[in-house]
């Protein structure tokens, strides 16, 4: 992690007044890069306040940089660093909070750490956009896992899938409507800014809207074994390295393609007023659904070989089952994925594999690619 005092800014091209900045705080991320890339393509002035901990990030800002001639600005800077984070709150018209610790296995090694990034940030920008005479909007992702195990769901096994017993389950997923059980630290520590975030639109007036993810993948995600467990089993495969397979392979997740979710972040955005206050499960829904042992069937497909498999044991945290029912932000404002999971799956594959051959060797060792290392869904 950057200090938490240590912040930089370095303008790319030219900066931008606070009309019409957009602030993408974990901004040189998967998710965050992308939704900058949209955003610059548009036109629309970029500000990223990242911390540039994670493996992979520096190179996302290269392509971010060499694809944007105007438009981008770069704060290096640590969310936890309340003064950095009021200086670029002050100046953007609308917040996409992304800056956060997003692996379970990593909130059991140091929760302390783990709070401070993710509730203790989070707390920093509500402060700084609560701080301004006109706030700027706020746009968080939260996380599947303040649903807790699911433990109470009743799962059978169809084929190399769990399901659940109920059909409206089975048929719809898991609704906003499912009471809130904060299951390791992560949890906890994502559940509470989820809360938050909430909050300071029912108590101070702030327009915000929080996403409840399930499983995004996409281009620019360089998974680890602690998080991005399709882009991680697409990677191991390419080099020909076991995959670990945490429990039966069975647990399954609706997977988001982050062309999807960019479009979701968008129309959130755009529907500010009405949605404003409001939480949103938002994944691949049962049309995209897929377990461990179906992926590996998909890798088997686009490489002509099964991958190499290992077991491990169940981990904290890892449902058997999560579905998104994405009905509520469909109803609310249109949207549904355009990209199926089998496309989906094809796209990351075919770019794995581009920025694999790309790819400097020390680079590539350094951000998973070509050399060892994600997630299974615990993440």
């Amino acid at each position: 992690m950057t200090p938490a005092n240590a912040s930089k800014v370095r303008v790319l091209n030219g900066g931008a007044a606070r009309e019409g900045l957009t602030l993408i705080t974990g901004g040189a991320g998967f998710v965050g890069a992308n939704l900058a890339h949209r955003l610059l393509s548009e036109k629309q002035p970029v500000l990223v306040l990242d911390n540039l901990s994670r493996a992979g990030v520096e190179r996302n800002l290269a392509w971010l940089r060499d694809t944007h001639r105007e438009g981008l600005e770069i704060a290096t800077a640590d969310v936890r660093d309340a003064k950095a984070v009021e200086r670029a709150v002050a100046r953007a018209r609308r917040v996409f909070h992304f800056a956060a610790q997003v692996a379970v296995t990593t909130s059991l090694v140091d929760p302390r750490e783990d709070f401070s990034i993710n509730a203790l940030g989070t707390l920093n920008v509500l402060e700084a956009a609560r701080s301004q005479r006109v706030p700027p909007s706020v746009i968080m992702t939260s996380t599947n896992k303040v649903y807790g195990g699911l433990e109470d769901i009743a799962l059978e096994l169809r084929g190399q899938r769990y399901a659940p017993v109920s059909q409206e389950l089975a048929g719809h997923g898991i609704g906003e409507s499912r009471p809130l059980d904060f299951h390791s630290p992560y949890g906890c520590s994502k559940g509470t800014a989820d809360q938050y975030v909430h909050d300071y639109a029912r108590s101070f007036g702030l327009k915000t809207v929080v996403f409840r993810m399930s499983c995004i993948y996409g281009r620019h995600q360089f998974g680890t074994e602690d998080q991005g467990w399709v882009a991680h089993f697409l990677l191991r495969a390419l080099d020909r390295k076991p995959i670990t397979i945490y429990g039966d392979g069975r647990q399954v997740r609706d997977i988001l393609f982050v062309d999807d979710l960019v479009d979701a972040f968008l129309l959130a955005d755009r529907h500010i007023e009405r949605l404003s206050g409001q939480a949103f499960n938002i994944g691949g829904g049962p049309e995209n659904v897929i377990s461990l042992l179906d992926l590996l069937q998909h890798i088997e497909r686009l490489d002509g070989r099964r991958p190499q498999t290992e077991a491990g044991g169940w981990r904290t945290g890892d449902q058997r089952y999560y579905v998104s029912d994405i009905r509520r932000f469909r109803e609310a404002t249109g949207w549904a994925p355009r990209i199926g999971a089998a496309e989906g799956i094809e796209r990351l594959h075919r770019w794995l594999r581009e920025m694999r051959g790309a790819a400097p060797a020390g680079l590539a060792a350094d951000i998973g690619i070509g050399r060892e290392p994600q997630c299974l869904p615990a993440s």
